[in-house]
């Protein structure tokens, strides 16, 4: 496999900047041709959708190409490709749907380990409801949620099980398939968030065991918004409040007011940007989802080699604390210092312009089962345009902060 990283870089305008990100879990940067997807439709003929002219034909193909792009990503099925502003509010609008049968004494599974978007909801959602909210704690000293963390909690009253693909602080991925299998096995729900998730490894919704699965274009070099991917028929048996005038046709029954159309495409841009991550591993590929087997693949290589790096580096910085210690996860790391904030150690690598931002990230509940509290630690993020000389560079400033 080739992974040719310089030319990766040079699809970033932002690069030019001469800053190093590892703010990548927050935000990727933007490749050229997305931004270019996004003004072209933006700027040329376009109207609400439909077929008459090509104003609406265009709008129209924006939609449609958006919901083969995600379902090509996610390997779900295009109408149960659902577009939302942002992962939280599409997590929100569901957990609020899913809640109306829940009764007195039924429960919900969330865990310590993920975002608060895949965590207050179903607790607020429980709340309204009567419903018991259930906790499944993961091993702060290792970082790992193991199976049986969610699976001793299960019982015929639970309803849904809400749990992380990744961790977006510790990067830890939990055994998925299996939890799914356990829940589906009581009769639960599964809604995973795959925010963190999406930007490393190549999902695949089915293989998952995912009754429900979100992610956020703009983590993996796309526009903001956010995705949901269920199958067709079960979304099928939700019905949400919406305009009398708006279609009950799925999936557009759970999408509210015009699409932007703009930012459609512009995520279906970032998908093909990661199916040509690597062009001569996917030389081969019938299909856009062979496409994007081959990138990611070149991809993990790429990150892991970076990672090992990383770390090599990080042991041996005096009073460096990596807090990301489970086995499987992505090369995200949280590290901690002994008597230093991470804040300051962020403000001084911004001055060499490095971007490593500290905080809990939202993800509250995992900052302060690792003791924590409130204010987290400072976040390395990897992403695909990272390249040995950012790394070097984020060592060389982390040795000078700690000096």
């Amino acid at each position: 496999m080739a992974y040719d990283v310089a030319r990766i870089r040079s699809m970033f305008p932002s690069l030019e900047s001469g800053w190093a990100h590892f703010d990548g879990p927050g935000g990727t940067q933007t490749p050229r041709p997305v931004g270019d997807a996004v003004a072209s439709v933006l700027t040329g003929p376009l109207s609400n959708r439909g077929t008459v002219g090509e104003s609406e034909e265009r709008a129209e193909a924006a939609v449609h190409g958006f919901r083969l792009a995600m379902a090509d990503l996610l390997d779900a099925h295009p109408r149960g490709i659902v577009h939302g502003r942002s992962a939280t509010q599409l997590i929100y609008d569901f957990s609020r749907n899913l809640a109306r049968d829940w009764r007195e004494g039924d429960e919900v599974i969330v865990t310590r380990l993920d975002h608060d978007a895949n965590v207050r909801p179903w607790v607020q959602a429980a709340d309204h409801r009567g419903a018991t909210v259930r906790w499944a704690e993961f091993d702060p000293a290792t970082g790992e949620l193991p199976t049986d963390a969610v699976a001793s909690l299960l019982s015929d009253r639970t309803r849904a099980v809400a749990v992380t693909g990744a961790s977006n602080l510790i990067g830890t991925m939990p055994d998925i398939p299996a939890i799914a299998a356990a829940a589906h096995q009581a009769g639960a729900l599964v809604f995973v968030d795959g925010v963190h998730l999406t930007a490393h490894e190549l999902p695949d919704v089915e293989e998952f065991g995912a009754d429900f699965f979100v992610c956020s274009p703009y983590k993996f070099l796309g526009p903001h918004c956010g995705v949901l991917a269920a199958r067709p028929e079960l979304l099928e048996g939700i019905m949400p409040d919406k305009l009398l005038p708006a279609t009950n046709v799925v999936p557009e029954r759970f999408e509210y007011g015009t699409l932007p159309y703009e930012l459609l495409a512009g995520v279906t841009a970032a998908v093909d940007v990661l199916a040509g991550l690597d062009p001569e591993a996917a030389e081969a590929a019938e299909s856009r989802r062979e496409r994007l087997a081959a990138s990611y693949a070149s991809l993990h290589e790429h990150e892991e080699i970076l990672r090992a790096r990383l770390e090599a580096g990080l042991r041996e910085l005096p009073g460096v604390d990596i807090r990301s210690r489970a086995g499987r996860r992505t090369p995200t790391l949280l590290v901690t210092f002994e008597g230093r904030a991470a804040s300051e150690v962020t403000s001084s690598l911004a001055a060499g312009k490095v971007l490593a931002p500290s905080g809990n990230f939202y993800a509250l509940e995992v900052s302060r089962h690792l003791g924590l509290g409130d204010e987290g630690g400072l976040r390395m993020g990897l992403a695909p345009y990272t390249d040995e000389s950012d790394v070097d560079r984020l060592l060389e400033g982390l040795a000078g902060a700690l000096r």
